[in-house]
């Protein structure tokens, strides 16, 4: 019934990006000048001829592995220009104090796992047979900071998998705000965060339907300027952050996808973007476009968000809002039924849970899905990812937890036209870790956060304790016929 693979993905240190590097702001000597200030003041002391020596040792270090070193440079340059005083600065300076505060953090120094999987958007030059895949996978560098990466590669008609050479350099993409924000979902996000307040009103209350970012800020300076009041400094804060935790992110159209990184950029991020469930949605007039649901840390509280894109080069960046997204786990249905969005959910940290929904960022109709009830599942239950469609019913793959906090996968069978009736279940695990599986960051976990359909297979990528990624394929009418109405035994 199912299969593992040869296939084994582990982390590299070596795919490294370039991120901005700010020294603490501590005062550094009795004048009160903090370390930034104390680095450009030696900066500026240098001369032009050790400045273009210095700079061009770093390009000679660097250049190779990082795409347009320079423009990378001047970027970081820019976000530190005002503490140089308005000085005017040669270019080369300009490049070499960007270099100071820049360094290389390697996204998967300490780990890779818990993978999803989809058909590509772009099927051309296949053969026959044979269809172009997109993995997403989430890397773990230092400090235990989520981001998402991505692997391609093809599947043949036997559920072969051949997986496409690595890019060379990683890029993480530029951010933008999006065009507007919809007031009424914003509205609805700042009090499910604790921030409705007479102050939060007036500063909606000025903003059309569909706002900017730059009419917010409009509108948060009247509030700024009505005096300094602690509560105002609050809601300024959080409505700032809630409006920056939705962004687009773009990436050079010539940049391969595996070396494309979605790296944490929103506030409620800083500690990382975890567990990613990719699907590809079809929407009831055959349009189709890839969500993911993701779980935004910031070191203290995890905030649900939704990734949309059509190309995998330019990834919409949106809260998901509503009393059903509240917690990890969520994985949305690939189509709509009877009109609604379906989303697996778990609401309580422990059952599954279903929530339908007429916006896609907007979930409030929650109802109890299924309890865990068998041995290997009775600390906890949750999915393994978006549900495949099946003559039989909706194919939903599970992890469940169980003694010793050992995760194992297992499956269930909802219903095609009412997805709340749990219509078999399988009995004994589907998966469990084995040998070297066991091994890892969190031992004794397998894990998946998407599968694809094959055929009469499924292709499972799954997690191996938070050390590394393999690959399954699983027999869909041998699965089917393992599973057993909820009653029964």
């Amino acid at each position: 019934m199912i299969t593992r693979t040869t296939h084994l993905l582990r982390n590299d240190p070596s795919r490294v990006i370039a991120k901005p590097y700010l020294p603490g702001e501590e005062v550094a000597n009795d004048t009160t000048i903090t370390r930034a200030g104390l680095l450009l003041a030696r900066i500026a002391a240098l001369s032009e001829e050790e400045v273009a020596v210095i700079l061009e040792q770093t390009r000679e270090q660097f250049g190779a592995r990082h795409r347009n070193l320079d423009s990378l440079l001047e970027r970081h340059f820019e976000l530190v220009e005002h503490l140089a005083g308005g000085a005017v600065l040669s270019r080369a300076r300009r490049l070499l104090i960007g270099a100071y505060f820049t360094n290389e953090y390697s996204v998967e120094g300490a780990a890779l796992f818990n993978p999803s999987i989809v058909p590509a958007p772009d099927q051309t030059g296949v053969r026959p047979g044979t269809r172009k895949f997109i993995m997403s996978l989430r890397a773990v560098g230092e400090g235990h900071i989520s981001s998402i990466e991505f692997r391609t590669g093809v599947i043949d008609a036997a559920s072969r998998i051949t997986f496409d050479a690595l890019g060379t350099t990683l890029v993480t993409g530029d951010r933008a705000p999006p065009p507007s924000y919809d007031k009424h979902q914003f509205a609805a996000k700042v009090i499910e965060l604790g921030g409705a307040s007479a102050l939060t009103q007036a500063v909606l209350d000025r903003l059309p339907e569909f706002f900017t970012l730059a009419e917010l800020e409009a509108s948060l300076s009247v509030l700024e300027h009505a005096g300094p009041h602690a509560v105002s400094f609050e809601t300024v804060n959080l409505l700032r952050a809630l409006a920056t935790s939705n962004y687009v992110t773009t990436f050079p159209p010539d940049s391969v996808l595996s070396e494309r990184v979605i790296f944490p950029a929103g506030p409620h991020e800083t500690r990382g973007m975890e567990d990613a469930r990719f699907v590809l949605f079809t929407e009831d007039d055959g349009r189709t476009t890839y969500y993911a649901t993701y779980t935004a840390f910031d070191g203290f509280e995890i905030l649900p968000q939704l990734i949309q894109t059509d190309d995998f080069v330019t990834f919409r960046i949106t809260t998901l809002n509503g009393p059903a997204a509240q917690n990890k786990g969520m994985a949305l249905f690939p189509r709509r039924i009877r009109g609604r969005y379906v989303m697996l959910s778990r609401r309580d940290r422990e059952n599954l849970h279903l929530a339908t929904s007429m916006n896609v960022r907007h979930w409030s109709d929650v109802v109890e899905l299924h309890r865990p009830s068998r041995p290997w599942e009775l600390l906890q239950i949750g999915n393994c990812g978006s549900p495949i469609e099946t003559d039989a019913g909706w194919l939903v793959i599970t992890h469940g937890v169980g003694p010793m906090r050992r995760y194992v996968l297992g499956a269930l069978l909802l219903d095609l036209e009412d997805p709340r009736r749990v219509v078999g279940c399988l009995r004994e695990p589907l998966l469990a870790p084995e040998g070297a599986e066991r091994e890892g960051y969190v031992p004794n976990v397998v894990y998946s956060c998407g599968i694809m359909k094959n055929g009469d297979d499924i292709v499972l990528p799954y997690g191996q304790s938070d050390a590394a990624v393999g690959i399954a394929t699983i027999s869909i009418p041998e699965l089917v016929a393992r599973l057993t109405p909820p009653s029964a035994g």
